[in-house]
């Protein structure tokens, strides 16, 4: 049938060659802004959702938002219970930090960092704020009580940076004292001779005054409930001298975890190990060579390998092998960071501060006496060392009888007291159920 043939009978004809819609002159078509055209299409299909049944049809931009955001709404109380949880750091970005962490985003963390470390590196030469160095360069004897058997004083930190500064690497006496008898001692020195206005804390542990306890934590080690966790009771209080952090993360340390007769984690040969007795004596071993299983082990705490041995740093420590010191950071950067060690007569030697790589922390440990020494943790929110002196030989180690290492540490004297803590950390106590003097 003609074209001519269907216009006769009224029958709509559809001219290729010409637009559907629009103005005509003659037979040439008008042609319409493009604004327009775009108006028009708009329309059309603003009619057509506005035409559906349904609300969602109609919105269907809005719809999917709000269906993806109900999807995620475990994933935003994860993240809400986690950046809310002090145990998880001191500011809302290290505790989102530490979410993403447990959820697989380990390596976007680390690459974090270390940009940012890297970028911001402490500053070369200067001198110490005042008073971060106590200015005096006289240590005492103290005056033992009859029948103390003690560890004999310490003998000065030879200072690393020159020419020293007066006091530095001098011990002073913290904590509680027993029978007279400090079973802490404090000193403070530059780290290295380049970052001249920077000073780390170490702390002198005699172990022959004191008991270690390990206590554990949810999130570190995971799991429990444990015979020992934070708050430190008030019972433990009354003899408690120190509390102090302990290593990484169980999935960055390279080790085993042992305490209340259970392995929670495997133990590794080799590994550095901070190892308690039942006796309540403590050693930094390596597993498996200085220290074994036995039925007097009360725990064991592994983090990375030694970072100190037979009295030097390990052979082949570099400050950029973060292949065997730790995952976390490059050890190449200077950071907040914390090790433990002990000496040739069988103390504890505490070192932790600003402006640390791996190379500096072990020579810092080893002129504090260390013979083997392992690193704990590492960044602001996790290094802490304080020691409590209550009123009185009876009292109640508390927040308000805290004091810090260093005084720029994050973690407050009132972290172990919190029910919140999650992580583990190392109590130091006096051995006699009260304390004295």
């Amino acid at each position: 049938m003609s074209e001519t043939d269907n216009r006769a009978r009224g029958t709509a004809v559809i001219d290729d060659d010409r637009p559907s819609s629009g103005e005509w002159d003659g037979d040439k078509p008008v042609a319409r802004p493009r604004r327009e055209k775009r108006s028009s299409r708009r329309s059309r299909r603003r009619a057509r959702r506005l035409a559906r049944r349904w609300w969602f049809g109609r919105h269907p931009v809005l719809a999917g938002s709000i269906a993806v955001i109900l999807a995620l709404t475990p994933v935003w109380v994860s993240i809400g219970e986690t950046v809310s949880n002090p145990a998880y750091g001191s500011s809302v970005v290290s505790r989102f930090a530490e979410w993403v962490r447990e959820h697989g985003g380990n390596s976007v963390v680390i690459s974090i960092e270390n940009f940012w470390y890297s970028h911001h590196q402490p500053p070369v030469g200067g001198k110490p704020a005042k008073g971060l160095i106590p200015a005096s360069n006289t240590q005492t004897a103290p005056r033992l009580g009859r029948g103390v058997n003690a560890l004999p004083t310490p003998t000065r930190i030879q200072p690393i940076a020159r020419p020293a500064l007066p006091g530095e690497g001098v011990w002073h006496p913290a904590g509680r004292r027993i029978d007279g008898a400090p079973a802490v001692y404090e000193a403070y020195l530059r780290p290295d001779a380049i970052h001249t206005s920077l000073v780390v804390g170490v702390a002198w542990i005699d172990t022959k005054l004191v008991k270690a306890t390990l206590y554990s934590g949810s999130i570190i080690p995971g799991g429990g409930p444990y015979r020992f966790t934070a708050p430190v009771s008030p019972t433990a209080a009354r003899t408690l001298i120190a509390a102090f952090n302990a290593g990484f993360l169980m999935d960055n340390a390279n080790g085993g975890y042992y305490t209340d007769g259970r392995t929670v984690m495997p133990l590794r040969n080799g590994a550095a190990s901070f190892v308690v007795y039942k006796n309540g004596s403590a050693t930094v071993a390596q597993w498996g060579r200085d220290a074994h299983m036995t039925s007097q082990v009360a725990s064991v705490r592994q983090n990375l390998d030694l970072l100190v041995d037979h009295g030097k740093p390990v052979p082949g420590l570099q400050a950029n092998d973060t292949t065997k010191w730790g995952y976390t950071l490059g050890n190449q950067v200077y950071v907040w960071r914390s090790a433990l060690g002990i000496t040739r007569n069988g103390a504890l030697v505490y070192v932790g501060g600003p402006g640390l790589n791996i190379t500096s922390l072990a020579d810092v440990l080893v002129r504090a006496g260390a013979v083997r020494a392992m690193e704990l943790d590492i960044n602001t929110d996790w290094v802490n060392f304080t020691t409590y002196r209550p009123a009185t030989a009876q009292g109640e180690a508390s927040p308000a009888n805290g004091t810090e290492l260093l005084a720029a540490m994050v973690g407050t004297p009132a972290r172990y007291f919190e029910s919140y803590w999650a992580r583990d950390f190392i109590a130091i106590s006096s051995r006699s159920s009260i304390a004295r003097g």
